[in-house]
């Protein structure tokens, strides 16, 4: 790396860490149930809210595609599919949805009676928007003029104007009527139809998958390295993500352990406050992103199959043009005169808060001394998940980086970067606003949308990065996934091994 040597866990750290937890402390296996043996899914961060109508950040979202099922989802294209239902187009302004034949049971507590999901739930949750305004999904939904429920399988959509994209924001997983019209608690006492249902969330998150019982845990281990021991130890199964690259190495070392590895689709970024005097230069943030050597940073430090990213969308998705975005080039010498011709005084001084996740941390570190030669001072601010996601949704940043996990539909530019999307009616978090780009949003001209973002830069695009799973021998049926859902929890087996 120019002008930097990056510092590297040795491998013989590793190994006296290793003897280290085995002299204090003899590894423990799960313990079977009833079911069989509980599978163990060390995770770096704890879901935040398992209510669909109100969960954002990766963990929650990935727990509820398996809690609770939507009325659509998309195939390998990123193109909108039947999931729950199909639908016809009547005009711009009206789709009915017919749910499919064979339809689950809402996995209710065994005080409440469960009953069959039909038209009446799907009505149910999406006019529960309209009373929660703190949602930040709530204004993707504000177009809904009435619902019609035809009978238990058919409904009508019918909006305030056209959208002829419409079915693809039908993300949301469908939750009991009666519930909703006790204002249930969904966000700790989820109630879906998906194939897995919560038992307990307490020191680990337990779910039970509904077709036969197995157990999985999520246990959360905020550190990459005692993940990576605990899953050598045989105390957790299965890890995926969030290590860094010598870590990875390590683990492919070990005969006991089998990796996987796919290409990424998840889109990681510096988040900018557009209303902060300094960011709000479009030479300063130019000057920024020319301050970043991103080629360096994925060859060293970032997962195999990691990518250059330049829109919030990967390129092969369908909405993309042909011709693909230029990505800003590591030149700390232009980044310095770029602040210079903005009337910056030398050395620019930015706080950039993460999280304290170690690769989290040692990213931003490596940033920092790559900055500090375009004339940036960095400042690190490293904080707890909650607080640091706290601050990002209220604005309380100069600097922050974060991953969109999931995205599928062009629709995200409209919430990210809407001038009517601020919090808590979008994503809007950096407060930006162009009225340029706000007329290209009316018009879905996605080529020219994330052609004018690329320019205005809202967002310093980083990478799509690329996924992997580490898991013990005797963990079968699970594959990474291009944005790193869980879905395979559903079919994941746990096998002896003689």
């Amino acid at each position: 790396m120019r002008g930097l040597t990056l510092l590297k866990p040795t491998l013989l750290a590793i190994v006296l860490v290793i003897c280290f937890s085995v002299a204090n402390g003899s590894a423990t296996s799960s313990e079977p149930t009833s079911h069989g043996r509980e599978i163990i899914f060390a995770i770096g961060q704890m879901p935040l809210n398992l209510d669909p109508r109100y969960a954002t950040d990766a963990a929650s979202e990935r727990v509820n595609r398996l809690i609770y099922q939507s009325l659509v989802d998309f195939d390998q294209h990123s193109r909108p599919t039947p999931s729950l239902a199909s639908w016809l187009v009547l005009s711009n302004r009206e789709f009915q949805f017919t749910l499919k034949a064979k339809r689950s049971a809402f996995n209710t507590p065994t005080k409440i009676r469960s009953t069959f999901l039909n038209a009446r739930d799907v009505k149910a949750t999406y006019d529960s928007f309209t009373n929660l305004a703190d949602s930040p999904h709530a204004a993707e939904f504000s177009n809904i003029q009435e619902i019609v429920v035809l009978n238990d399988d058919t409904l009508i959509f019918k909006l305030k104007k056209d959208d002829a994209n419409f079915p693809t924001k039908l993300l949301i997983g469908i939750l009991p009527a009666a519930l909703v019209e006790k204002n249930h608690d969904f966000s700790h006492h989820p109630v879906g139809s998906g194939s897995i249902q919560l038992l307990d969330w307490g020191n680990k998150l337990t779910l039970q998958r509904v077709k036969d019982g197995q157990r999985i845990s999520l246990l959360e281990v905020k550190d990459p390295t005692v993940r990576v021991l605990k899953l050598l130890h045989g105390e957790v199964d299965l890890l995926q993500g969030e290590l860094p690259s010598e870590l990875i190495q390590h683990l492919e070392s070990k005969s006991e352990i089998t990796l996987k590895n796919s290409v990424g689709a998840n889109f990681s970024y510096l988040g900018l406050n557009m209303q902060d005097p300094i960011l709000q230069s479009l030479k300063v943030r130019q000057a920024i992103a020319h301050a970043i050597d991103r080629e360096t940073i994925i060859a060293k430090v970032m997962t195999r199959q990691t990518r250059l990213a330049s829109a919030i969308l990967p390129p092969e998705h369908y909405t993309n043009h042909k011709s693909a975005l230029p990505a800003y080039d590591y030149n700390p010498k232009r980044a310095r005169q770029l602040l210079l011709e903005a009337g910056v005084q030398l050395p620019l001084k930015l706080v950039y808060k993460t999280s304290t996740d170690a690769q989290r941390v040692r990213l931003a570190t490596i940033m920092q001394a790559q900055m500090a030669e375009a004339g940036i001072d960095l400042e690190i601010r490293s904080l707890d998940w909650g607080t640091f996601f706290a601050d990002v949704k209220q604005g309380n940043f100069q600097l922050y980086g974060l991953t969109w996990v999931g995205i599928k539909t062009p629709e995200i530019y409209r919430k990210v970067f809407g001038s009517d999307s601020f919090p808590p009616h979008g994503f809007n978090r950096g407060r930006f606003s162009d009225a340029s780009l706000d007329q290209l949003l009316v018009v879905e001209n996605w080529p020219a949308v994330t052609k004018r973002i690329h320019a205005q830069l809202p967002y310093i695009p980083l990478w799509y990065e690329g996924q992997f799973a580490a898991m013990r021998n005797n963990i079968i049926h699970f594959t990474p996934k291009t944005d790193g859902n869980w879905d395979d929890l559903a079919k994941i087996t746990y096998r002896k091994v003689h």
